[in-house]
């Protein structure tokens, strides 16, 4: 299965996390008031924008199993990291193919793949920093609420796992649903040149994501990431690997080593 979603801005709104909004303005500890008028603000932007700007999501729910640490999605593998912390509890070092059924069991499982980002047009109307920030600042939560409404209706209606879900908009932003959607760039996913085998699947220039170098998405405000509908899936940090799995990543990805050290510069355990 795959879709092209197109929201108007009054139906992600409701999908803005506004801590996150908060965060982005340095507003942590600032008194209720002037969050209220920060946000009454954006909402009055949010409002200029409707009808003409809007928010695209394009996904595929695609037969997947996992090899090891690698995911095969309907033929394209994509190696995952995992953890190589010591735990002293024994808890396990999780990896991303964990919650995928493994090939081994011959039985077919599904993994969904996606991208969010918002219209390429909008632009702050504004000549002044504070115009600018509140542009940006939005169509990044725009970008990630679109993906939360998308990740929603695919649980309850095109993946359909969880079709009795009933949720509030707060324990929805409290992840209490069944099933995660690691984003690219993220703690689980730290490497962004994962983008290019997303792309190979999806092709973002549907909506018009373009991707750089290193695998950056432009417009920046775009998502893009994995969906997993194993009940025992949760989030996580991959932390800090070794010079061992840089080299067996570099190879499972087939691509030098001395370029994946560059993706995974931050994720690297300092010789």
């Amino acid at each position: 299965m795959r879709k092209l979603l197109t929201y108007d801005i009054s139906e992600i709104t409701p999908y803005i996390n506004w801590i996150y909004f908060f965060h982005a303005w340095g507003m942590n500890g600032k008194p209720a008031v002037a969050k209220e008028k920060l946000k009454a603000d954006a909402e009055r932007v949010l409002a200029s924008w409707e009808g003409e700007y809007y928010t695209s999501a394009l996904f595929a729910i695609l037969p997947a199993n996992s090899d090891g640490d690698d995911i095969i999605v309907d033929g394209v593998c994509v190696p995952m990291l995992r953890q190589q912390k010591s735990y002293d509890d024994g808890k396990p070092n999780y990896s991303l193919a964990d919650f995928v059924r493994p090939l081994s069991q011959g039985i077919p499982d599904s993994l969904g793949v996606f991208c969010t980002t918002v219209n390429l047009e909008i632009k702050s109307k504004g000549a002044d920093a504070y115009d600018k920030m509140m542009c940006q600042v939005l169509c990044d939560r725009l970008a990630e609420g679109t993906a939360e409404k998308m990740h929603e209706e695919v649980r309850r209606h095109y993946w359909g796992y969880a079709p009795d879900e009933r949720l509030t908009m707060e324990q929805t932003h409290n992840e209490e649903y069944q099933g995660i959607r690691p984003a690219v760039g993220y703690p689980s996913l730290p490497d962004t040149s994962v983008n290019f085998i997303i792309d190979r699947i999806l092709n973002m220039k549907e909506i018009g994501i373009r991707l750089t170098e290193s695998g950056m998405m432009t417009p920046h405000a775009s998502v893009s990431g994995f969906m997993f509908s194993h009940p025992k899936s949760h989030y996580f940090d991959i932390g800090k690997i070794g010079e061992d799995q840089l080299r067996d990543y570099a190879r499972r990805r087939g691509l030098p080593v001395e370029l994946v050290r560059k993706f995974l510069m931050r994720s690297l355990i300092k010789q």
